[in-house]
């Protein structure tokens, strides 16, 4: 009886302790950062893919038909206009050229005799012009043997860089024949293709700037340290792509680029009226951009939104939002869709002003 009593009392006591402490519900929301997106005029840097060409390249060819005599150059130099390059054996050339000589001093000679002969009325002023026009007919293949002559000796036609040789020492060359190539490097035309609404961009721009510089990155990811100014734009767009066809010169006093680089021209191209986000404000779900967008109920909704353009620390937006909208900065990965939140808004201006490389 007394172990009865006991049990019963020591049932009472856990009733009444654990009745009367009932569970403190406490609803927990997590306050975050949001933002809007900023509307704004801005300028991007696009990248082309670029081919570099010399301001001067060209085919140098053997202009007569012999035996390479002589090389004066080695590949890879540097030469000057009027330098000699080749020579072709002159020898056939030299005969036909003292054959034309020897040729316009004999009818010379005859026009002496016929024009003396037409001055005393012995021969007829016909006969007295056919003898003249022997003559200038012996003069012109004498004339034509010197440039035969000097087709032989193949000069630089301007200062450039020698390529590698097509033709070695005592091989025989025919007329047409490729000798090497002369590029003039003191300047470089960089070619670039460029998307139609780009172009009405940089058209706009031009208006405003008159010129418009670019950049060059190389190959090593490096930006070349002189800026190039677009100075060409080709006449038609190609149906195909879309593109119309760039050139910007580039100085080139250190003869760093050569012909036939390629690397990529970086333009700043001005954007009018256009959205920009943190790159930090957005999350991928296969393959697609989204944000988190903050109602009037501060409940989050993710939204997708596609992108235009890329700046560092910036997605330029295409669709999917407006300024008007909040949109969550930070904590991406502390909510899901529908959860409440509580928050402090961040001018977007600010926001951008600070922003640094941040990705959660």
């Amino acid at each position: 009886m007394k172990r009865l009593f006991m049990l019963m009392s020591l049932g009472v006591l856990y009733c009444t302790t654990s009745c009367s402490s009932k569970p403190e519900e406490k609803e927990e929301q997590i306050k975050l950062l949001t933002t809007s997106p900023l509307a704004t005029d801005t300028t991007i840097t696009k990248e082309y893919v670029a081919q570099i060409h010399a301001y001067q390249h060209i085919e140098l060819r053997a202009l007569e038909k012999g035996y390479l005599q002589k090389i004066f150059v080695d590949e890879g130099q540097a030469v000057t206009k009027g330098q000699p390059m080749f020579q072709i054996m002159p020898l056939v050339y030299q005969a036909d050229l003292q054959k034309s000589q020897a040729e316009a001093n004999y009818v010379n000679i005859e026009y002496k005799n016929t024009k003396s002969l037409a001055d005393s009325n012995i021969v007829s002023k016909n006969e007295l012009a056919l003898s003249k026009a022997k003559l200038n007919k012996a003069r012109a293949d004498v004339s034509l043997a010197q440039t035969h002559l000097q087709f032989t000796s193949i000069k630089a036609p301007f200062n450039g860089i020698m390529d590698h040789f097509q033709g070695r020492l005592g091989s025989v060359v025919n007329e047409g024949d490729l000798l090497t190539t002369l590029s003039d490097n003191s300047k470089m035309w960089v070619y670039f293709n460029v998307p139609e609404a780009e172009y009405l961009a940089y058209k706009e721009q031009a208006k405003a700037d008159n010129v418009v510089n670019v950049k060059l990155l190389m190959a090593n990811n490096e930006v070349f340290k002189y800026p190039g100014v677009v100075k060409t734009i080709e006449a038609d767009f190609n149906n195909e792509t879309g593109n119309i066809a760039f050139r910007a010169t580039f100085p080139n006093p250190g003869g760093l680029l050569r012909n036939g680089e390629t690397g990529s021209i970086l333009m700043t191209v001005p954007l009018k009226h256009v959205l920009l986000i943190p790159q930090k404000a957005t999350f991928e779900i296969l393959e697609k951009k989204y944000v988190y967008v903050v109602d009037k109920n501060n409940v989050v909704h993710q939204r997708e939104i596609n992108i235009a353009s890329e700046m560092p620390d910036l997605y330029v937006i295409k669709s999917g939002i407006s300024s008007q909208d909040k949109i969550l900065l930070e904590g991406l990965r502390k909510v899901k869709d529908g959860d409440k939140i509580s928050y402090t808004y961040k001018d977007p201006k600010t926001v951008i002003s600070h922003l640094k490389v941040y990705s959660e």
